[in-house]
């Protein structure tokens, strides 16, 4: 009598079906743009509903500290007012828009699990509704830089543009990099408050209201701080200034390194987020 084994396998789907699913998540999340669009605007109106002056809150507190601090650090720094203000004006700005993207970003699906636990969508959606919701308090908070602009007498310049491609890069990271904080958050719960402090230190580790020759000594902790970059190429195109075009090079190489870390992640975890939640 013999007995004869049989080997079972089990077929795993490929990497590059999965990065295909995952692209297909993306696209598919685009493609509902009424829906994120107006959940996006529905989550302004809740957060400052019976208020007068709504989502304004944030600027007009905004405008106090960048008056505030601008007002002080210009003298503490011997710069003149006029040149320095919309420096620190555009960068708290700037700053501003991708600290709330990525701090948010922490718990997006975690905020989103009701939604996510009854109804069959693309986790991707969750992300644009962030990235829209934040646009819209970066729209609001850009009033206080226009303010300034025509205060200051500012010259309009064609490298103004430029920002908008600066701001088209923080997007683009925030998509691709937002689903990995995203899927940690849902994952391990001390996520958000670890990006939160991080975010704080951050702050100050970014020239936001120094400038970079006052750490021509340590120019190693500019060098090696991505937010450096990030709100440079939007900074000094609203201030009229050209770039080196190695700062759009770095830049560009940090977004494609983080949409491939964020597409893997996608690839790999996103029929498991649901259940971390």
């Amino acid at each position: 009598m013999s007995v004869t084994s049989t080997k079972v396998t089990f077929a795993h789907p490929s990497l590059t079906h999965e990065l295909r699913r995952a692209a297909g998540d993306l696209y598919e999340g685009l493609k509902a743009h009424e829906l994120w669009l107006t959940l996006g605007w529905h989550d302004i109106r809740q957060r400052y509903r019976r208020s007068v002056v709504g989502p304004f809150w944030l600027t007009i507190s905004m405008a106090i500290m960048i008056a505030g601090i601008g007002y002080l650090y210009a003298g503490l720094f011997g710069q003149q007012l006029s040149s320095y203000l919309p420096y620190i004006a555009s960068g708290i700005i700037v700053f501003s828009f991708i600290s709330l993207l990525l701090t948010e970003s922490t718990q997006v699906f975690i905020s989103s699990a009701a939604a996510i636990l009854q109804m069959r969508a693309p986790l991707s959606i969750y992300v644009y509704q962030l990235i829209w919701r934040n646009f819209l308090i970066f729209a609001h908070n850009f009033v206080i830089y226009v303010a300034v602009f025509i205060i200051f007498g500012l010259e309009l310049k064609a490298d103004l543009l430029l920002a908008i491609v600066g701001l088209l890069l923080i997007v683009i990271n925030t998509a691709a990099f937002g689903i990995l904080l995203g899927g940690l958050g849902a994952r391990f719960r001390d996520i958000p408050p670890i990006v939160s402090s991080l975010m704080q230190l951050a702050f100050f580790m970014t020239p936001i209201f120094w400038t970079p020759d006052h750490l021509s000594s340590r120019s190693l902790f500019l060098d090696l701080n991505p937010f450096y970059y990030f709100v440079e190429i939007v900074r000094q195109p609203l201030l009229g200034h050209s770039l080196p075009s190695s700062m759009w090079t770095i830049a560009v190489g940090i977004t494609l390194a983080n949409v491939i870390v964020g597409m893997l992640f996608l690839a790999r975890y996103r029929g498991r987020i649901p259940y971390w939640l």
